[in-house]
């Protein structure tokens, strides 16, 4: 205190100052243009967030964006749950549900005691695919007695329960429970439940690009069993008198190569392994052509961890070996190469035997052939189905010249585990 005294009473002793004085004006101005520039910033910043409408648009798409990714596997429980917390949100009722045909997949909000009877609720639904208004006293359990709505917890809700349709099927519904139902709810929940039914739709679609796919490896499989299997068979036979340990050794590559070919779990493996059966697969045909069939590989090691689809690159081999030199007269070559090239690992297939005709090529990739390149158009069909139709196969072929084939896959593949 006596300090601040003591201070006080020499700057009153001091005499006034033109420079103090047009100091303490620019502080005082200084000031003012900070609080000036960081209104204006706070100003600027509002308005960059657009008006109430525009952050009301943001907003449903948001909860519509953010619901989509829980509804992608299809009406599950744990999709549904997830996703119903954003769609009740969207709707603002107390409580929104989600069924299947058969019972309640999510209920979001109050009045879980309204739960139990859903079902019920939807029966009409579910079977006459429309949309359906219940008044708070239609709410109330078949055993509760006359005059007993107002002792019903649930009694003070109306709902609406709107169908979910997937192509001509009724898959589920869409419950909105609020103390008063109007037009704007009515309308508002058809179309939640209509936006539902086109994630149920994707996921369905997804689930039959899958079965697709699997049944294409399967198509693979059984293509590769009979024609190979049998001439391998006969070569590893051929030894058993002659070379009998070459025939043993024969036997384990032959092994090898079916228990990878005709594995049961995933549709994608590495580059590495889908090598490792060529390998097995060429080492075998060479016991059939001795000196006929001459390979040589050049592969960077930086792409041998790149993710593929499964049998991709065998039958682009057989396809070399089995239409390009077998029908070629003397030794023919097979040069198999894999590089890096940025984003992409780039994977050549290369033969110099009899060729095709490009117009046929082209029949058969387009699937208006079952000639016996049906290989060449499956693994096509598969990358297409993968990686966009921008990522098929791309081949070079002519009669007597050949047949260069060419696969480029992304090195970074999230989704897609081996």
């Amino acid at each position: 205190m006596l300090r601040q005294t003591a201070a006080a009473a020499t700057l009153g002793s001091m005499p006034d100052s033109p420079l103090l004085t047009a100091a303490a004006i620019a502080v005082i101005a200084l000031a003012i243009a900070v609080v000036v520039g960081v209104g204006l910033k706070v100003l600027r910043s509002f308005r960059d967030l657009g008006t109430d409408a525009e952050r009301a648009t943001y907003n449903t798409l948001h909860a519509a964006s953010r619901a989509g990714q829980h509804l992608r596997t299809g009406l599950n429980p744990a999709g549904a749950a997830k996703a119903g917390r954003q769609l009740r949100s969207l709707l603002g009722c107390d409580a929104l549900a989600i069924t299947d045909t058969s019972g309640v997949l999510a209920w979001d909000g109050s009045s879980e005691e309204l739960k139990p009877l859903l079902m019920e609720l939807a029966a009409d639904v579910l079977t006459s695919g429309r949309t359906t208004v219940l008044k708070p006293g239609d709410l109330m359990p078949a055993g509760l007695a006359a005059g007993g709505l107002s002792g019903w917890p649930g009694g003070r809700l109306a709902a609406v329960i709107a169908p979910i349709r997937a192509g001509s099927r009724v898959v589920g519904v869409v419950a909105a429970f609020s103390p008063s139902i109007g037009a704007g709810l009515v309308r508002a929940t058809s179309e939640v439940a209509d936006w539902v039914a086109v994630q149920v739709e994707l996921a369905e679609l997804d689930a039959s690009r899958t079965l697709l796919m699997e049944a294409e490896v399967r198509a693979l499989r059984a293509q590769i069993s009979p024609h190979f299997i049998y001439n391998s068979l006969n070569a590893i036979a051929s030894f058993i008198n002659t070379d009998p340990e070459r025939a043993r050794e024969l036997v384990v590559e032959f092994a090898d190569f079916t228990r990878y070919s005709f594995r049961r779990h995933g549709d994608f493996t590495t580059l590495a392994e889908e090598l490792r059966c060529i390998d097995r697969y060429l080492l075998l045909e060479r016991a059939r052509f001795g000196e006929r069939v001459q390979v040589s590989l050049r592969i960077a090691p930086e792409v041998l961890s790149t993710v593929i689809p499964f049998l991709s690159l065998q039958p682009l081999v057989e396809n070399a070996v089995r239409h390009g030199l077998e029908a070629k007269e003397g030794p023919g070559h097979i040069s198999i190469t894999a590089n890096d090239s940025g984003a992409f690992a780039e994977v050549t297939i290369e033969d110099d035997g009899v060729g095709m005709d490009p117009a046929q090529l082209q029949s058969v990739l387009a699937g208006h052939s079952d000639g016996d390149h049906v290989g060449l158009r499956n693994v096509d069909t598969r990358l297409r189905q993968v990686y966009g139709d921008d990522h098929g196969l791309v081949i070079e072929t002519a009669p007597g010249e050949g047949t260069l084939i060419t696969m480029r896959v992304p090195k970074s593949q999230p989704g897609h585990d081996a």
